[in-house]
């Protein structure tokens, strides 16, 4: 007995040195590797959080060294969190949209008049993120807006490259639509919504579906810091904004990448802007361009960078970058002329910025209604935390109460 409980001892000992040592080096990474500036809603739970999702990935590497499971299976399974339980106030149903999974939130208060309803793609890189992490903001913006909420459960990258993510996101869009009656919600007000990726996947249903006259015009889009182009990764935002959690520049091209071929072998390349060759590039410089940011989000600095070629091979590999069906900046003005009124939030750190900024006049230039709301003090993935109470952020609940009161509007 003795033994047995001296090993019992020394294992625990032995684990709680490991567990020291891990969170030591997380801290160590994030202080040395990332930034968080002074103009950060709440920079201290910012840290807090980044260092734990660094620690979470460290862990899942050593799982992926020692061959148990995957870093990206081991994260994934952490994001899932523990079952919100029944909601006294909404009808919640997992079902099936053709073959995509989806998550039904309906409020249980009956409405005078047909629901407005909502199809909400999450964020998460196309590589993260599924119908449990966004469970909490799918709620609330049930609930608060007392509209029916459809998230979205597509597949992800790396081991789905594109364009499954698109298709799953537009074939569900398409189906609830040629299904509304069963619904309750009224034809004329559905709304495609998401965050980063789930932007991006928002935007691009939203210009697929633009001109078709077999199903009904979509009433709204809502884009939540969505990433729209992967030409350049030296804009502004792109530069000021680096190394601040919880995305970086580089984890930003690199989900990128395993979204399009299911690799990062190309991230140098992207980085430095080598990947597009010249000509392409300044086709689109009409619509992706540093001019055409507001000086105003230049002022915490920025370099203009210089134009790069590039190699044959590499720009074969990445050429689907310049579809608008990954990247909607570069959409034609006969398509963009057809959105419907829209809604763009951006966050002052955040990587992603500029491309919801060119979006925004993009959308202007066109004739299109755009309701712009920019958090000054928020940052990348603020809407991530909304499922866990002590890390959450104001800013966050901030930006939902203005999505909120935006769909009201509608």
């Amino acid at each position: 007995m003795a033994v047995v409980y001296t090993l019992l001892v020394l294992f625990l000992a032995v684990f709680l040195a490991g567990f020291a040592l891990l969170i030591m080096g997380a801290i160590h990474f994030d202080f040395s590797n990332s930034e968080v500036p002074p103009g950060v809603n709440q920079p201290v739970k910012l840290r807090v959080l980044h260092i734990i999702l660094i620690s979470r990935a460290v862990v899942g590497k050593i799982l992926e060294n020692i061959g148990i499971c995957s870093q990206i299976s081991f994260v994934r399974y952490l994001q899932g969190g523990k079952p919100l339980g029944v909601d006294p106030e909404l009808f919640i149903k997992d079902t099936w949209f053709e073959e995509v999974p989806v998550r039904i939130y309906q409020p249980k208060v009956p409405s005078d008049s047909q629901r407005r309803g909502i199809m909400f793609f999450h964020g998460g890189g196309f590589v993260f993120g599924n119908l449990e992490t966004y469970e909490k903001l799918c709620r609330s913006i049930a609930r608060e807006s007392q509209s029916l909420v459809v998230s979205v459960g597509y597949r992800l990258a790396p081991e789905h490259k594109y364009p499954a993510a698109h298709e799953d996101c537009l074939n569900a869009t398409i189906h609830f639509m040629k299904n509304i009656q069963h619904y309750g919600v009224d034809p004329d007000n559905v709304i495609v919504c998401g965050d980063s990726a789930g932007g991006n996947l928002a935007a691009a249903v939203s210009q697929t579906l633009a001109g078709r006259s077999d199903l009904p015009k979509l009433r709204a889009q809502i884009l939540l810091y969505p990433g729209l182009q992967a030409l350049d990764f030296n804009l502004p935002s792109y530069q000021q904004n680096r190394r601040v959690p919880l995305l970086s520049r580089e984890r930003a091209a690199c989900f990128g990448l395993l979204y399009l071929n299911g690799d990062a072998l190309h991230l140098k390349e992207v980085l430095e802007g080598s990947h597009i060759p010249i000509d392409i590039k300044l086709n689109y410089r009409k619509w992706v361009s540093p001019d055409n940011i507001p000086e105003r989000f230049k002022v915490r600095g920025y370099k203009p960078h210089v134009l790069l070629d590039c190699t044959a091979a590499v720009s074969e590999s990445v050429k689907r970058f310049c579809e608008p069906n990954l990247c909607p900046l570069l959409a034609e003005d006969a398509v963009i002329q057809q959105l419907p009124e829209s809604f763009i939030l951006t966050c002052e750190y955040d990587v992603l910025r500029d491309d919801g900024l060119l979006y925004k006049k993009r959308l202007e230039d066109n004739g299109v209604r755009v309701t712009w709301y920019h958090l000054e003090d928020g940052f990348h993935g603020i809407f991530n935390t909304f499922n866990s109470d002590w890390l959450s952020f104001s800013a966050g609940k901030r930006g939902l109460d203005i999505i909120v009161n935006f769909l009201k509007s509608l």
